[in-house]
């Protein structure tokens, strides 16, 4: 067992065979589950695993407890994969009070109807006294369920913080502890956006509550454990969670048919970078794993989406690229349009009105309209369209 401060140890697992995570998010890198045990005067378990490494983590927690028995199962979040193995630890030590918030407690009672366990309900300021270690706690609703609690040690500083500062992408892969990760803000980036991007004045205000000059270490349910630099990792949630502008540059999305978008996408990131832009990333919305293209969307300030007219509407990858912006909170993004029909383009029309459903989005210059093929004479209504998104 891996200690991560003095009296608390890891005992969560890895899954390198899962391929989507909560059924949507691929995980090339697998997924961690992290789960904790601290080891004071009174024993307590910090929150389970996935049920499909059900036998692989009883097993580390039983081997962990060298035979003394646990007094508290501390549940932070009650989303499966934290949660379901409650039913086991009550079965096995029917002693042990469940500790967690009154909604947490509610949810027990949904996933697991009938158990019949030992409830200690805590709420923000309540303190779970170990010995040496006090757990204490904040409520973190919608971060990103709203029962969620975080807690802090006072006396090593670990935060248990629940599904915030979590990442894509299993130990065993990604490194155990935050220095050994080559690049966490990248799966760090691309979980936070999908799993807690509509959740971002909620984030905020758990980060303002905590008092994070106390926290020397991050103790995720998901990603490696976080104890260098920990100005990094706040600093990023900061601006993640105000929705403010991490990387100066242009994001292109293009939703190409049969290559007529593309050209036209591909054309403008040219037009960018010659005009100076620090940076152009561009995305066909068609191949590329959506989730990232959301990612990429949050990351830079402004947004060029290319897409076909389709049905008398839009291209369907661009509608759903569209559709996920919206449902995480896109938000204060500067955004040009292009649009691509043969004779009756619509795709212009939708994608104004889908953006214009979000909240502090500017939609800079002019709709930029393409009939089948680019041709000599669009050149300079997207020259004019790339100083509009660069000014």
């Amino acid at each position: 067992m891996t200690q991560i401060a003095k009296d608390i140890l890891y005992i969560g697992v890895d899954d390198t065979s899962l391929d989507l995570f909560e059924s949507q998010y691929v995980v090339p890198e697998g997924m961690a589950y992290n789960s904790y045990l601290i080891m004071d005067e009174r024993v307590a378990i910090m929150d389970t695993s996935d049920r499909k490494k059900g036998e692989e983590w009883l097993h580390k927690l039983e081997v962990a407890l060298e035979g003394r028995k646990p007094d508290y199962l501390v549940v932070h979040h009650m989303e499966p994969d934290h949660s379901s193995h409650i039913a086991a630890v009550v079965e096995k030590y029917p002693h042990i009070q469940v500790v967690g918030s009154a909604m947490a407690l509610k949810f027990l009672g949904q996933f697991a109807p009938g158990l019949k366990f030992n409830a200690r309900p805590v709420k923000e300021g309540d303190i779970l006294e170990l010995g040496q270690h006090s757990l204490s706690f904040f409520a973190a609703p919608m971060v990103h369920w709203p029962e969620v609690m975080v807690s802090l040690d006072t006396a090593t500083g670990v935060l248990f913080s629940a599904d915030a500062f979590g990442k894509f992408g299993a130990l065993s892969k990604c490194g155990f502890f935050g220095e050994e990760d080559k690049d966490w803000a990248c799966e760090g980036r691309r979980y936070y956006f999908n799993i807690c991007g509509k959740y971002g004045p909620q984030v905020s205000a758990l980060l303002k509550k905590i008092p994070l000059d106390q926290v020397k270490t991050i103790a995720p349910l998901h990603g490696p454990i976080l104890r260098k630099d920990i100005g990094y990792y706040l600093n990023l949630y900061s601006t993640w969670s105000s929705y403010g502008v991490e990387s100066e540059g242009v994001f292109v999305a293009y939703a190409s048919i049969h290559g007529g978008t593309e050209a036209v996408a591909l054309k403008f990131a040219d037009m960018l970078k010659a005009k100076g832009c620090p940076k152009v990333v561009v995305t066909d919305l068609c191949r590329s794993d959506r989730a990232e293209a959301v990612e990429d969307a949050f990351r830079y300030g402004k947004l060029v989406v290319a897409a076909c007219s389709y049905d008398a509407g839009l291209f369907t990858p661009a509608h759903d690229f569209l559709h996920s912006l919206q449902a995480k909170g896109y938000q204060k993004r500067s955004v040009a349009l292009i649009e691509n029909g043969s004779w009756a383009p619509s795709a212009g029309r939708v994608m104004k009105d889908m953006f214009g459903a979000m909240k502090d989005i500017t939609l800079v210059g002019d709709l930029v309209t393409i009939r089948s093929r680019m041709k000599e004479e669009d050149i300079p209504a997207l020259e004019a369209l790339a100083d509009a998104i660069l000014s």
